[in-house]
């Protein structure tokens, strides 16, 4: 039913019914359902119901054809799905079982999309990406500091081949635009951290968000609807693993150091004053950038202190 009404265009219940080869009744119940999807169905009288504006669908297809060789062949499985409750939660669940590693999954809407310190993700269905990369590494949790960062960096870069203007990167796992959040990046990690672990790289970027769900959201947002139109999901969800698979194949190897100065360039936040939060103290100072393994460099006092990601979060200073 989406893909015949991913057009935009009117389509009448017996045309519908005829390439479904179900009843007019039969479709009308399948209608009923886009409603839990924020989907808003229009019915045009006497002769049928469209979508207004269309939807940009995902496809498997699609992606494969703009996926680079290098991430074709890093790629072992792509998974699309209509919905599901958290793209990170079932891959989490995959690389236990020992079978995510090389994974991207997709998915149109999350019922329970997850982000940064408990929050809720945001995602109505084709509003945004919604991405989940499963990788296996040796050596060790310690191998992947800064990797947030450097994710936000290959962002970036994705971003930049669509010509989307002002990008900036958040500490320590945000992309910023015209000073609101475009993406958000949230790293799981499983298996033993002392050796061979397992890492799921959650990313979710608003696209074209819709009045109703844009309103649960409880901080300054943006979505390229809005700064960049027209830019096809499918083609930007295959840039998107052209950046991040050759990245994480890499990351034991080169780790943040490699992106750093990019990051440097992208900074939000250089030079400005800052509030520094944790469960139960505060910081303020000025950001003064990151060192090599991606820590928060804060001038306060006369002294530079590190703080890494964990449970602290950033804010502008009043």
């Amino acid at each position: 039913m989406l893909n015949l009404l991913a057009d935009g265009e009117v389509h009448s219940g017996e045309s519908l019914g005829a390439a479904l080869g179900v009843s007019r009744a039969a479709v009308w119940k399948q209608l009923q359902k886009l409603e839990r999807y924020g989907l808003a169905l229009e019915s045009v009288k006497g002769r049928g119901y469209r979508l207004p504006g269309g939807l940009n669908l995902l496809s498997g297809e699609a992606i494969g054809t703009a996926l680079d060789p290098a991430a074709r062949e890093l790629l072992r499985e792509l998974i699309l799905c209509d919905e599901v409750d958290s793209t990170n939660g079932q891959l989490l669940l995959r690389m236990e079982e020992g079978c995510g590693h090389g994974v991207a999954m997709f998915a149109e809407r999350q019922t329970a999309g997850r982000g940064r310190r408990g929050r809720t993700w945001v995602s109505p269905f084709s509003g945004g990406i919604n991405l989940s990369i499963g990788w296996q590494f040796n050596g060790g949790v310690q191998l992947l500091e800064g990797l947030s960062l450097a994710v936000g960096v290959a962002l970036a870069r994705a971003l930049a081949e669509f010509e989307v203007p002002d990008i900036r990167l958040k500490w320590p796992n945000d992309v910023w635009c015209r000073e609101r959040k475009l993406a958000g990046v949230l790293l799981e990690l499983s298996g033993d951290l002392t050796d061979r672990c397992a890492v799921v790289v959650g990313i979710g970027l608003n696209v074209g968000l819709r009045g109703d769900s844009a309103a649960a959201i409880d901080q300054p947002w943006i979505d390229l609807q809005s700064v960049r139109a027209g830019i096809d999901r499918n083609r930007l969800a295959a840039s998107m693993l052209n950046h991040l698979l050759p990245l994480l194949r890499d990351y034991p190897e080169c780790g943040f150091g490699a992106y750093r100065e990019a990051w440097l360039a992208l900074d939000q936040f250089a030079g400005r004053p800052v509030r520094l939060q944790s469960a139960n103290q505060a910081w303020t100072g000025t950001a003064v950038g990151v060192d090599m393994s991606g820590a928060l460099i804060l001038e306060a006092d006369g002294e530079h202190k590190l703080f890494h990601g964990g449970e602290v979060s950033l804010r502008e200073a009043p």
